[in-house]
């Protein structure tokens, strides 16, 4: 066992992940306009995460949410727009919002806007097109990639995964994430009647996760933050949360241009 094994923060963390549980678990439930709604508000939030993370200003933060929450909406209900006008209307509030940062952050700025918006309907649609059982096997496998991470990490310790880009991720934690991956998969196959290919898909799935953990944590890094925001009581922001669920929806994304779903 490390001997820098810490949980002094695991209480808060555990309430914390309780409420933001029961909440996903019941709109993704529901499904339909109560997760889609969700999914808005999150684009939104996470929009506003990243802008003040790299401008001081009160009020462009406020409008970079406002602008994705408004562009995901439109998106989950497209009523008379064609696809070239959504493709459009996706990237021009990216244009001018990551025009108004300061330059050194635009390309920053302009590529997270447009995977929140990407992300969040893509997230939205597979719930459609996949149902439930299948919805919830993706979020349950990175959640487990976070959770094997954190106590993987803490107790056994180790060489690190990459420490300029995030000092207290190790090797250990990363491979406990794919484990406890896996494990999810195995459970929804044996207990789901899913097909055997979940479980290797798992562990895609939590490598897709980590990436994404990976990417937020290099933004960060060069925002000079630690955490995207102090929304959520011991895990700090919702990009803190939902990074992992950023490279999954990658993931998604390039799975449907293969046509694997």
């Amino acid at each position: 066992m490390s001997a820098k094994a810490d949980f002094s923060d695991l209480t808060t963390r555990t309430i914390s992940a309780i409420v933001m549980l029961a909440i996903a678990g019941f709109t993704l439930w529901q499904g339909g306009l109560a997760f889609q709604y969700l999914l808005i508000v999150l684009a939104g939030l996470m929009a506003w995460e990243l802008s003040q993370m790299h401008d001081t200003r009160k009020w462009l933060p406020i409008l970079s949410g406002a602008f994705v929450a408004a562009v995901v909406y439109i998106s989950f209900f497209p009523i008379g727009i064609s696809p070239t006008a959504l493709t459009v209307l996706k990237l021009a509030p990216c244009l001018l919002i990551s025009g108004l940062h300061v330059e050194k952050t635009r390309f920053t700025v302009f590529l997270g806007l447009l995977v929140f918006m990407a992300a969040t309907t893509d997230l939205g649609t597979f719930r459609i097109e996949q149902g439930f059982v299948l919805t919830i096997w993706l979020l349950l496998c990175i959640i487990a990639s976070d959770v094997g991470g954190y106590f993987a990490g803490k107790i056994f310790g180790g060489p690190k995964l990459w420490v300029r880009i995030s000092p207290k991720k190790t090797w250990s934690g990363t491979i406990g994430g794919w484990a406890l991956a896996a494990i999810v998969g195995l459970c929804i196959v044996i207990f789901t009647a899913q097909p055997w290919v979940l479980v290797p898909a798992s562990i895609l799935v939590a490598i897709a996760a980590q990436a994404g953990d990976l990417l937020e944590s290099a933004v960060k890094r060069r925002a000079g933050v630690k955490d995207s925001s102090n929304l959520i009581p011991g895990h700090g922001g919702l990009l803190d949360r939902f990074d992992g669920v950023l490279g999954v929806c990658f993931l998604l994304g390039l799975a449907g241009l293969l046509g694997v779903y």
